[in-house]
């Protein structure tokens, strides 16, 4: 199957296309950038998009929208989707190296059977989301196993938005043994502070401003850490979505950064994240 060509971007669907163009492309010296994403993509994306193309001389960006993380059927099917107009966004980028999209079907990348892997992540999987959305990191882990696989890069590029997500990914890369590295990059944010998300844009324009509280509560937590006992800010944030008409905070909480524990007390040499997941109607936000 030859490859749609999008100016200087080529679009593969099948993994039996894909490979033979990578193969051309690699060399000893070179380095494969991936950028792993569900579509509907927006600035975060292409931020993440944008380092991978500084530090590599090829990047591969998968839009795949995974069954077998969510856990809400509901959730799947109003996932957003819009093949070209995440294509658009991609192309306004530019880029002096090569961009290529790999847009599979679920069969390119499961096969005949749309399965989930159990994985045993150290705990790391059964702290806030895991709690909330039973099954999750194993769809993750198993969904991101397979594109590694396919893609085979160098550097795997994953926004600190998903944390959990992010440290799950890095214990996987070490359980397997994939020779990858995990890059982190930072969270991309709206002009009010409200974390960049593929869900972002189910939300009405007053909704999105209001949104802008979960950030904020963020920010008083990291304020407050260093001189408040960590039960008073528990208290205190949920104090403030308690009476909220529009935002019913699911959960709150501060966690040592390395195994997701729930922080107990805090210990100086260790690194703390407070981690927020919230509603708006079904729309479901998280942020740290």
């Amino acid at each position: 199957m030859q490859p749609i060509i999008v100016k200087s971007m080529k679009v593969f669907t099948t993994n039996q296309s894909l490979h033979p163009c990578l193969a051309s492309l690699k060399t000893p010296a070179s380095s494969l950038g991936f950028v792993p994403t569900m579509g509907a993509l927006h600035q975060g994306h292409l931020s993440l998009i944008k380092r991978a193309i500084k530090e590599n001389e090829t990047v591969v960006v998968s839009i795949f929208v995974n069954p077998t993380q969510f856990n809400n059927a509901g959730d799947l099917e109003t996932y957003p989707r819009d093949l070209k107009q995440d294509l658009k966004k991609i192309e306004s980028i530019g880029s002096l190296g090569e961009i290529i999209v790999y847009a599979p079907s679920e069969a390119a990348v499961y096969g005949n059977s749309v399965t989930k892997e159990a994985f045993d992540f150290g705990g790391l999987e059964l702290q806030m989301e895991g709690k909330f959305r039973p099954g999750h990191f194993q769809g993750v882990g198993t969904v991101v196993q397979k594109l590694l696989d396919i893609v085979g890069p160098n550097q795997a590029y994953f926004g600190e938005k998903d944390f959990q997500q992010l440290q799950i990914i890095k214990k996987l890369v070490k359980m397997t043994k994939a020779n990858v590295k995990i890059v982190a990059c930072s969270i991309e944010r709206e002009p009010s502070g409200l974390a960049m998300s593929s869900r972002n844009i189910r939300l009405t324009t007053g909704e999105r401003s209001h949104a802008s509280k979960i950030y904020e509560a963020l920010k008083m937590t990291k304020d407050k850490f260093s001189d408040t006992p960590l039960d008073e800010i528990t208290q205190w944030v949920a104090d403030q979505f308690e009476k909220d008409a529009i935002i019913n905070l699911e959960y709150f909480e501060i966690s040592e950064q390395l195994t997701l524990q729930p922080a107990n007390k805090i210990e100086p040499q260790k690194k703390y994240r407070a981690f927020i997941s919230a509603y708006i109607r079904n729309i479901r936000l998280i942020d740290n």
